[in-house]
């Protein structure tokens, strides 16, 4: 848990470092070098199950970029207001070919598939543009730490799960390149500004 708290420092340390005069998104996460080469922070190899059952991994976003969040279907508490984020960017970037979105469920014991297309279905997204994914819960958890956010289970939390509210921003290549509180409309309405700078920008590589 420290590790996952003290990314979150250091990549808000990064971001907010960063010039908005550049009018370029840094990539966020700490950088090796191996022999003389910068190696930035990537999102690693996934497979997750959707809710159509489609197998879902990192190569379902070539050359995509995307969003990506942690939530589960019976949240009492911040999924509801994250969700309704989530589909305002949606409802946006829907004719956007090169734009997805990822909603990576924490509750793999009760948030089966078909649970998984209800909730889809009410909001009534396509699925081939927002992906709803479970899977092993280990995998959901450490792949939390990749999106700098936080998801494990508490028994003393609202719903018995503690989770981030962090919207992920990733680019084309598995970097993250920008986040938000989902909570915070404001914070989501400039996070949108920031999504339609990546896809300008990577249009034009």
């Amino acid at each position: 848990m420290k590790s996952v708290y003290l990314w979150s420092i250091i990549i808000t340390f990064v971001w907010g470092c960063s010039s908005n005069e550049t009018k370029h998104l840094p990539i966020l996460g700490i950088p090796t070098v191996v022999n003389g080469d910068t190696i930035h922070h990537t999102i690693r190899d996934f497979t997750f199950i959707d809710q159509d059952s489609t197998v879902v991994t990192k190569a379902t976003f070539k050359d995509k970029i995307y969003v990506s969040d942690f939530f589960f279907t019976s949240c009492p508490s911040i999924c509801p207001i994250i969700t309704r984020e989530m589909k305002r960017i949606y409802e946006i970037f829907e004719s956007n070919d090169d734009f997805m979105l990822i909603s990576h469920s924490i509750d793999t014991r009760r948030d089966s598939v078909p649970v998984l297309k209800a909730y889809a279905d009410k909001l009534n997204v396509d699925s081939n543009k927002w992906k709803f994914v479970t899977g092993e819960k280990s995998l959901i958890y450490e792949i939390a730490n990749d999106y700098f956010n936080v998801a494990y289970e508490d028994e003393d939390a609202p719903g018995g799960y503690d989770h981030s509210g962090k919207l992920i921003l990733v680019d084309k290549n598995g970097h993250v390149r920008s986040y938000c509180e989902g909570t915070d409309h404001e914070a989501v309405t400039k996070f949108i500004e920031d999504i339609k700078f990546l896809i300008a920008e990577q249009a034009s590589e």
